[in-house]
């Protein structure tokens, strides 16, 4: 079956609504490029012209992406962090993401999670329970030093 081909401003309108349903990265958008057959001269100039009409901005990407994933996911801030560089986002863009993350949700969430693991986990080995649980936090990207305390609390 053969791909069809694009045009620049057919190419650009189609990307504008891809970015305009949800926030992307940059890899994103030129990994959707790449799959409509253009070439790297024509990426490039479709890719400025979304910065420069603010379809495609990093930081805002990056942001909504920590925070949907905090909240909807319940994840911790070393999966986000791992899941945003391997969308090639700056370090920068990434220590400011993390700020749209309340410490204090951030702990609930932490306690709420435990909590819950805890109360499914059937083991009765003390030790074999506690490291169950902290599998299953580290996994989900919670920090390790807050991990253990949380067990440690729960899990006599």
């Amino acid at each position: 079956m053969e791909k069809k081909s694009y045009s620049l401003k057919e190419a650009k309108l189609k990307v504008q609504q891809y970015c305009a349903y949800q926030d992307r990265c940059h890899k994103e958008v030129i990994e959707k490029l790449q799959q409509m057959q253009m070439i790297p001269e024509a990426i490039d100039v479709i890719v400025s012209e979304l910065i420069q009409d603010n379809f495609l901005n990093e930081e805002r990407f990056a942001q909504s992406f920590a925070r949907g994933k905090f909240r909807i996911k319940k994840w911790g801030r070393v999966r986000i962090v791992r899941e945003l560089k391997l969308r090639h986002i700056s370090k920068f863009i990434i220590e400011s993401a993390l700020k749209e993350i309340d410490e204090t949700e951030y702990l609930n969430t932490l306690d709420e999670l435990a909590r819950k693991r805890n109360d499914a986990v059937k083991e009765t080995n003390s030790l074999k329970r506690k490291k169950k649980i902290a599998d299953y936090l580290m996994y989900r990207g919670w920090e390790t030093h807050l991990v253990y305390e949380k067990i440690n609390e729960l899990v006599k």
